[in-house]
């Protein structure tokens, strides 16, 4: 691909990671957060022209289609490809034990705003004839994640956005797919405690260009993170029904499950049974 790159989420870590290893290979970035100073940074940062900064937000159907029509009218070329690295607050809790509104608010944050997205920008990239969109997924989608549960909901409820998205967009020269992290990220604020397997931001972030520049269609819906080897011969199938090339199962990504806790607490219980014990509530 050689026209400009848009970034959604580009002051978030792994969307700013995206913005640093795109321009250091020299290519046109449109960097969109809704952290005006956090976009400023970047202007610091890179000063040459490769890089617009569009300070605007996808939270409204209205609040995108505003975004499309700001990047249509930039100088050059419009997008021809997309990563979509939308993620909202990080929040903890148990579903039983909270709100309504806490999975309605990972809902608003984290999905909603890649559909409003994806309505007004495909548009943009079939105009160009060919394009690339990438949704960058969460951990927790593949087993419920202890005190996450609603960001769980959220990832899985992403997979099927993907895929609906992916389906939807085969009359459009558009490829649309989902690259799952299926891992918390590295970095420096959580290096002490972090799990040897958690990628950094710098890895996922090559990992994304990768996949907007593959060439070819048709392509999966969902490749997970670590991309695999490129696989020799003709490109397979991509129905939604056929195993999935780049589908390959994850390495353990250091995520508790419930299931996990349950036998936590099955084996607390028989260390500490005795008359002297109570047993641990359930």
């Amino acid at each position: 691909m050689t026209g400009p790159l848009l970034v959604l989420g580009a002051s978030g870590i792994i969307g700013r990671t995206v913005v640093d290893v795109a321009l250091d290979a020299g290519r046109s970035v449109i960097a969109v957060a809704r952290d005006a100073a956090a976009l400023e940074g970047l202007r610091v940062a890179y000063p040459s022209g490769a890089l617009s900064l569009v300070a605007a937000t996808v939270a409204s159907d209205a609040d995108a289609a505003a975004l499309a029509a700001r990047v249509a009218v930039l100088p050059g070329a419009a997008p021809e490809v997309v990563v979509a690295a939308i993620r909202g607050e990080r929040e903890r809790g148990r579903l039983l034990d909270g709100p309504a509104d806490l999975l309605r608010r990972r809902l608003d944050e984290d999905l909603l705003p890649h559909l409003f997205a994806a309505r007004h920008l495909l548009p943009l990239l079939a105009a160009r004839r060919h394009g690339a969109y990438v949704l960058v997924g969460g951990p927790g989608a593949d087993h419920p994640w202890a005190g996450h549960g609603h960001h769980s909901i959220g990832a899985d409820a992403l997979r099927m956005l993907a895929r609906v998205l992916h389906d939807e967009a085969r009359a459009l020269p558009v490829r649309v797919q989902l690259l799952s992290v299926d891992a918390p990220v590295r970095t420096a604020a959580n290096a002490r405690h972090a799990c040897d397997r958690w990628p950094s931001a710098d890895a996922i972030a090559r990992a994304a260009l990768r996949m907007v520049d593959a060439r070819g269609l048709p392509a999966p819906v969902m490749v997970r993170f670590p991309l695999p080897a490129p696989v020799p011969g003709p490109t397979l199938s991509d129905d939604l029904d056929a195993p999935e090339r780049g589908c390959v199962p994850p390495a353990p990504a250091c995520l508790p499950s419930s299931r996990d806790l349950t036998d936590a607490r099955a084996l607390l219980r028989g260390i500490t049974a005795s008359p002297h014990h109570q047993d641990l509530p359930r």
